[in-house]
């Protein structure tokens, strides 16, 4: 994961183990072929995308299945 990722998702999501867990639960969904809703760009691997949601504020809390 990439460190300036995690930290602007940190302003979104304030718990860290929430945090945490709506990122690992995402890359389970991506994982098993649900769409990301972000851009895909080199580099960026599953966990990366799922911060990317959280920040573009493409998924919630609520959206991810709670955490």
């Amino acid at each position: 994961m990439r460190a300036d990722l995690v930290e602007q998702a940190a302003q979104i999501i304030k718990d860290p183990p929430i945090l945490i867990n709506m990122v690992s639960k995402r890359v389970r969904q991506i994982a098993a072929g649900h769409a990301v809703l972000v851009e895909r760009r080199p580099g960026l691997r599953e966990a990366d995308l799922a911060l990317l949601e959280i920040i573009q504020g493409k998924i919630t809390l609520e959206t991810v299945g709670g955490a």
